[in-house]
């Protein structure tokens, strides 16, 4: 049989489920990795789940998010990271060794293996060849246990590569059109895999900054061949025997094939508030700039660092514009010092930030009112920059460093300076000593828990009935930041009664009050959502800390992959309008009803909700696998797995 390289990879790690195009399967994971804002919790869960040890090849606690430490909770938590990956056998990434996607890319990510990551973004790995893909922290916890990772068997597009990019053109302006191609939205069940003879003139980090955008298509993951440039990069990082050679098959399959010449290209931005909403930098000309942020787990590798520093290279930052640069790993930071190009940032003036992800999710950096930002990062949700009513704008590093001299939107293609042409080093930098692996002796650490350290929530069984109060009705592309706010907000991820108070904190700063107020009643509230919903970030904190505050059900016109299934893992039921207009036809406050709720999920009835003031009745699809109803009458993952 000719198969794609989607299919290899998974078929050579299939457990569980037929190789049918939308039914579930169960894969083997390879790897897993989690970062301090999920990984947190995701530990809790592990060993909530009574495991012992870890099953995976490898598995890497990274601390990468929540490096400001203002008070003890972070700290505490790090501590907590540290001591409970020593105990059951994790790799443990030091804070400053940088962010997880692109140290995993550099240190650890094999062609033709499995990663499954606490974080949306994990498909990065697929620019080395792998199957990455982000999932909730209690998926990665019972992978790390030698679980099954459960999703539908994708349908794989094809993304033809041709010609070659041309200068000032970057991997930045190739994943923003496929925004433009596929937009944000009704890519779920989708991998996308790239081929075609432009492919050879993509580095492998460019590779990586193409998969790791696909997280903002909704799609599973991305993944590129293994080739003679992937073996090159191996090399360099002084891993050639991880190298393994990977292609599709002459004749193999696609459900669509997208053909895309890399020499029409032109420079593009994510306008605000969406990384679909995609302009051409040449539309934008002249518009004044406040910030410029370079870096993040998309654009921070040693040729983007390289680059941004040559154009900065004896000029000056315009004194409007407040430039702060993040390198991604400490081994580009280590390089760039070796290098001089360092000092050619901070002579510009240019503020250094830590290889952390900082700006990106609106811990540190934050723009001033109603400033206009322009990142290299991949998310420009409203607010996400940790202010309110910023404009963020998403641009290559290329367009970013342009940007930061002239004080404008400027077409780097015509700001009269000499492209460079940055090659990818023949070796980088291997100090592994911010890594603390694991050994024999370590396995009797004590695990610290520090005051701010609870037990992972746990659901009650599904009830009965539904005896529901809408307690929120909001639109379409709701993302898991306007759910569950990220920045200053996640050092209370470990404690979900305090985290559980913010919930829509940007929509309806009432909305846990009321909920909780409810709950205590015996009342149960449900959540009703447009298209999309939850867009964005794997935050299972978006699913768990709603099921704190008893929501029993999201009602919406569609949702997006990670969130579905954080939601069930939670035993929130996702429940989907099988007519779209009956979305329109529920207001907040309304009572909707179900006498035969967990009979019908349980026996995969169709689920019909009674709407008390419209005297209606609404019929919603939830199309569930029985592993999934099962989990879902538990009340949960957690419940599902320990049996309580």
């Amino acid at each position: 049989m000719r198969q794609n390289i989607v299919e290899k990879i998974l078929a050579s790690h299939l457990k569980d489920g037929t190789f049918v195009k939308g039914s579930e399967i169960g894969i083997r994971i390879d790897q897993t990795l989690t970062q301090d804002a999920t990984g947190t919790m995701a530990y809790l869960q592990f060993e909530a789940m009574g495991l012992k040890a870890i099953k995976t090849d490898l598995s890497v606690s990274y601390v990468d998010h929540n490096t400001v430490q203002v008070g003890f909770e972070n700290a505490d938590d790090h501590k907590y990271l540290q001591t409970v990956a020593a105990c059951y056998g994790v790799v443990f990434s030091r804070p400053g060794n940088g962010i997880c996607h692109q140290v995993h890319l550099e240190r650890f990510g094999k062609p033709g293996t499995t990663l499954l990551g606490s974080d949306s973004h994990t498909p990065t790995g697929g620019g080395i060849g792998q199957i990455a893909v982000g999932a909730g922290g209690l998926d990665v916890a019972a992978a790390m246990g030698g679980g099954n990772f459960y999703m539908n068997c994708p349908r794989v597009y094809l993304v033809n590569l041709y010609g070659e990019l041309k200068p000032w053109i970057s991997a930045k302006d190739v994943a923003l059109k496929m925004l433009e191609i596929l937009t944000t939205k009704g890519n779920v069940g989708v991998m996308l895999e790239y081929g075609g003879p432009g492919v050879k003139k993509l580095s492998v980090p460019q590779r990586a900054t193409i998969a790791n955008m696909g997280a903002e298509m909704g799609v599973t993951c991305s993944v590129f061949p293994s080739d003679s440039v992937t073996k090159k990069f191996l090399k360099a990082q002084g891993r050639e025997a991880d190298w393994t050679e990977l292609k599709a098959d002459r004749g193999a399959k696609y459900d669509r094939v997208i053909d895309l010449d890399l020499s029409l290209l032109e420079p593009l931005a994510a306008a605000p508030h969406s990384p679909g909403n995609i302009k051409k930098i040449a539309e934008l000309q002249g518009g004044a700039v406040d910030q410029v942020c370079i870096g993040s787990c998309t654009n921070s590798s040693f040729r983007d660092m390289m680059t941004v520093a040559a154009i900065l290279k004896g000029r000056k930052v315009h004194p409007s514009v407040s430039l702060g640069i993040a390198p991604g790993s400490r081994q580009v930071l280590q390089m760039l010092a070796r290098k001089g190009a360092l000092a050619d940032l901070l002579d510009s003036g240019a503020r250094v930030l830590e290889s952390a992800c900082g700006f990106c999710i609106g811990n540190h950096f934050s723009p001033k009112s109603g400033g206009v930002s322009l990142r290299t990062s991949n998310r420009n949700f409203e607010a996400r920059s940790g202010t309110r009513d910023a404009q963020v704008y998403l641009v290559s590093p290329e367009a970013a460093a342009v940007a930061a001299l002239s004080g404008r939107f400027t077409d780097p293609r015509k700001a009269g300076i000499e492209y460079p042409d940055i090659e990818e080093p023949a070796s980088f930098i291997a100090d592994d000593s911010m890594f603390i692996k694991p050994s024999p002796e370590l396995r009797s650490t004590e695990v610290f828990r520090g005051p701010n350290i609870g037990k992972p929530p746990k659901n009650g069984p599904m009830p009965e009935k539904l005896d529901g109060t809408v307690m929120i009705h909001v639109g379409d592309k709701i993302t898991t930041d306007h759910i569950m706010p990220a920045g200053s907000r996640l050092k209370y991820r470990s404690n979900v009664p305090k985290y559980a108070q913010f919930v829509f904190e940007n929509l309806d700063p009432e909305f846990h009050k009321r909920c909780l107020e409810n709950k205590a009643a015996g009342g149960h509230n449900v959540i009703v959502a447009g298209e999309s919903y939850g867009q964005g970030s794997s935050r299972e904190h978006a699913a768990m800390c709603p099921m704190y505050l008893g929501v029993k059900a999201v009602v919406a016109r569609s949702f997006e992959r990670i969130h579905a299934a954080n939601l069930i893992n939670f035993g929130i039921a996702p429940l989907v309008f099988k007519n779209a207009a009956d979305y329109g036809s529920i207001k907040a406050g309304d009572k909707l009803t179900c006498p035969d709720w967990r009979t019908a999920f349980a026996e995969g009835k169709p689920v019909v909700l009674r709407n008390g003031r419209a005297g209606t009745a609404i019929e919603c699809v939830c199309a569930l696998s029985g592993r999934q109803r099962t989990i879902l009458t538990a009340g949960g993952l957690l419940n599902h797995t320990t049996g309580k």
